[in-house]
């Protein structure tokens, strides 16, 4: 679980902004490739090949990390260090047992976004806990340039944003927040 990156380049002023000026790593997306798909708001937990499920977690600098933690990756602008922790010790434990509950299917390897009432304020007005496969994203018809996407960004609240899937596996985001 590498962060991923935004396919416009961050203000510096404000970093809770994007500037008009593409991310080089992410110019495939503007270039019309890769599949477009819905970034839903919850928070992310993996399945792993043994069957353990992990929390994402963020550990910023100067902090102790959990114990079981899995560092990912560290983000050289912040600091903030990306991996995993055991579900189990996570805020959202109790939450992600009531998901797994409630399911009816099997659970395969990979990773899947926590929704739910009492995640992140139920942004996904969904009625109870659910575990939604990113690998069965719900897929998005959109455009590909600044104002295009802010346009369709901002006409589309209930989406927290847009993640891209290139077909090497790369990825690029784009979130609402990025513009409001």
């Amino acid at each position: 679980m590498n962060k991923i990156p935004t396919v416009f380049l961050r203000d510096p002023d404000d970093r809770k902004r994007v500037l008009p000026e593409a991310n080089p790593a992410c110019q495939w997306v503007l270039d019309g490739e890769g599949t477009p798909t819905r970034k839903y708001d919850g928070t992310c937990v993996l399945l792993d090949e043994d069957g353990t499920w992990w929390a994402r977690r963020e550990v910023r600098p100067g902090r102790v990390r959990p114990p079981g933690y899995r560092p990912v990756m560290t983000d050289e602008v912040t600091g903030k260090t990306m991996g995993w922790e055991p579900i189990e010790q996570s805020a959202y434990a109790k939450y992600h047992a009531e998901a797994l509950a409630a399911a009816t299917e099997r659970r395969s390897p990979g990773t899947y976004e926590l929704i739910g009432p009492k995640i992140n304020g139920n942004p996904e007005a969904v009625r109870g806990h659910e575990l939604v496969p990113h690998a069965d994203a719900e897929k998005l018809d959109v455009p590909r340039d600044l104002d295009g996407l802010r346009d369709w960004l901002l006409a589309n609240p209930r989406y927290e944003g847009i993640v891209w899937h290139h077909p090497d596996g790369r990825r690029a985001k784009l979130k609402h927040r990025d513009f409001a």
